[in-house]
C-alpha cells in the first residue's frame, strides 16, 4: 500500500537551484515519486511512497523551509505506485496567475469546512465557481457550479472581471491552492463575500458522506489513479492514450473509443497517421502484457 500526500505552503524560499537539487536527491534516496514545485513564493506538490518514507519527507520539507504546518495537505491511499518518477521543478509561481502572494495575504477566515460549504452553496444567490480546467469539471463537480472554461489558469482573471462584487462567491478546486490565489486577487479587486472550500474537493470527499454530499461524479487527480470518489477511493475513469484526457466507462462504449488509440474527445481530431502510430504502440503494449512484462509506453497499471 502506498501513501499519497498532497500539499502546498506559501513561504519565502531562497536558493531555488540548491534546494531543487537537494530535494531531487532526497526523493530518489527515499523511494518517493511524484512532483514538487518550488518558487520564491512557496511550494506545491503531490508525492507517493511508503508511509514511513512519506512521513520522513513531510518532516524534511518542514525543516528545510522552516515552517511548522502546511497551509493545506491531504492524504489518501493507493494499492499501486501512482507516479512514474520523482520530479522537482522550479517555477515563477507555484500556481501560474501572474500574481505572487505571501502567507499573510491568505483569507483564512473565509475558508469553509465541508459542512459549512454545503450550507453556503445551497443558497441560490451564491455564485459557485469551479476554478479547475474544463476536462476536470467534466469528470465531476458540485451542483449548480460554473466552470469558466479556462484552459490556462493565467487567463482566469479575465473571467473574474465579469462577476458582481456584491454577490457571494464560492470557489473550489482539487486541493485548494488555485482558490487561494483567486481569493487574494478578488479581495484586491474589492470583492467582499469571497469563500473557498478548505482543503478543496479532496477534503470534502474525505469528510462528507455520500448521502449528505452535493458533489456529482468523481474528482480528477493528476496521477495514474485518474479519479477519486467519496472516501478517496479510486474512481472509474481511465486515461485516453490519444489525447491524455480522462474517459468514463460510458466513453468506452462509444464507437469512437479504441483502446490505446482514441476516445470520443479526440477521435475526429486525430490524423490517420497518428491513429496508425498509436495502434502500433498499443500492439507492443499488448504483446508485452502477454509475455508478463511491462512495456515502456504502458502508462496504466
Amino acid at each position: 500500500m502506498f501513501k499519497v500526500f498532497g500539499f502546498y505552503k506559501f513561504v519565502k524560499i531562497k536558493s531555488l537551484k540548491i534546494n531543487k537539487d537537494f530535494l531531487q536527491k532526497f526523493l530518489i534516496s527515499n523511494h518517493i515519486r511524484g512532483t514538487i514545485i518550488i518558487a520564491k513564493e512557496g511550494l506545491n506538490g503531490t508525492i507517493s511512497g511508503s508511509i514511513n518514507d512519506i512521513d520522513k519527507t513531510n518532516k524534511k520539507l518542514k525543516s528545510l523551509f522552516s515552517f511548522k504546518q502546511f497551509d493545506s495537505s491531504n492524504e489518501s491511499k493507493s494499492t499501486f505506485q501512482p507516479f512514474h518518477k520523482p520530479k522537482v521543478k522550479i517555477k515563477n509561481e507555484i500556481v501560474p496567475m501572474n500574481l505572487t502572494i505571501n502567507s499573510n495575504e491568505r483569507n483564512i477566515e473565509t475558508h469553509l469546512e465541508p459542512k459549512e460549504w454545503n450550507k453556503l452553496i445551497k443558497n441560490k444567490d451564491t455564485h459557485i465557481i469551479d476554478t479547475r480546467k474544463p476536462f476536470e469539471y467534466k469528470v465531476g463537480t458540485f451542483k449548480r457550479s460554473v466552470n469558466p472554461n479556462v484552459t490556462n489558469f493565467r487567463d482566469f482573471p479575465k473571467y473574474l472581471k465579469k462577476l458582481k462584487k456584491n454577490k457571494p462567491v464560492a470557489m473550489f478546486c482539487t486541493g485548494g491552492i488555485r482558490c487561494e490565489k483567486t481569493s487574494v486577487y478578488l479581495k484586491k479587486k474589492g470583492f467582499k463575500n469571497i469563500y473557498q472550500l478548505n482543503g478543496g474537493i479532496l477534503n470534502y470527499l474525505n469528510k462528507i458522506k455520500k448521502n449528505e454530499s452535493l458533489w456529482k461524479g468523481e474528482c480528477f487527480v493528476f496521477d495514474n489513479r485518474i479519479s477519486l470518489k467519496h472516501g478517496l477511493k479510486v474512481g472509474s475513469h481511465s486515461m485516453c492514450s490519444g489525447c491524455r484526457k480522462p474517459i468514463s466507462p460510458k466513453d468506452k462504449k462509444s464507437k469512437k473509443y479504441e483502446e490505446g488509440v482514441s476516445c470520443p474527445n479526440c477521435h475526429d481530431n486525430l490524423t490517420d497517421y497518428q491513429k496508425s502510430r498509436f495502434r502500433m504502440r498499443q500492439k507492443q503494449i499488448n504483446l508485452a502484457k502477454e509475455a508478463g512484462k511491462r512495456h515502456i509506453f504502458q502508462k496504466e497499471y
